[in-house]
């Protein structure tokens, strides 16, 4: 099963343009074609790639903000170092770990975005239950550091447990899309959410119960 699933790998179209365009990782197309679509970076912005490593989105990152722009790339694992971001190697449903990438992001973060997924089991319901844990993690990050004008992009994998979650992103949002990108695989269940502008506590909105 390892060597058939390395074969159909390397005759992947975006692994193969990722190897030649000297991207650290196939899922550099993702957040590209979202861009293109959603225009959620822009020049000179300040962006955190939470689940950095390889450092795929940070590289597309770090291309659209440019020199006047920021980003910083947060990972439990360690990544190599890429020039222009800065890397903070922690948790970030810490405290600490906020801290840091809040002192080297200059207090202003315009875009965190995370293509973050869970060491996959093969078991649907527990690699489902594990995304969507990730996903909150960045949902609570964002509410945390997140500009009055931010977007979040976060990853996550379709199941019973994520209406629960796009209904509390929703919350928090004024503006709440989905999207499946070109380049995810065809039999792929991950979906891109994309928030844009957080909404003040006091104005962030009470869903019906039905």
């Amino acid at each position: 099963m390892g060597k058939k699933w390395l074969r159909a790998k390397r005759r992947d179209y975006y692994y193969r343009r990722a190897k030649r365009e000297n991207y650290r990782s196939r899922a550099a197309y993702k957040l590209k074609q979202i861009n293109e679509r959603f225009h959620v970076i822009r020049r000179g912005y300040t962006v955190v790639d939470l689940g950095s490593s390889p450092g795929g989105w940070s590289q597309v990152a770090m291309e659209i903000v440019g020199p006047t722009g920021k980003v910083v790339a947060v990972d439990m694992a360690s990544m190599r170092p890429l020039d222009g971001v800065t890397f903070i190697r922690g948790d970030a449903r810490e405290d600490g770990t906020l801290r840091r990438v809040l002192e080297a992001a200059g207090g202003r973060v315009d875009a965190v975005i995370s293509d973050m997924a869970p060491n996959i089991s093969g078991h649907y319901a527990t690699d489902h239950a594990r995304s969507m844990e990730l996903a909150r993690v960045c949902l609570e990050f964002s509410l945390r550091c997140l500009s009055r004008r931010g977007v979040m992009v976060v990853k996550v994998f379709q199941g019973d447990l994520f209406p629960d979650y796009l209904k509390e992103v929703k919350r928090h949002f004024e503006s709440v899309r989905c999207h499946s990108p070109r380049a995810s695989r065809r039999s792929s269940s991950e979906m891109y959410v994309i928030a844009k502008n957080p909404l003040p506590p006091a104005n962030r909105r009470v869903l019906p119960v039905l």
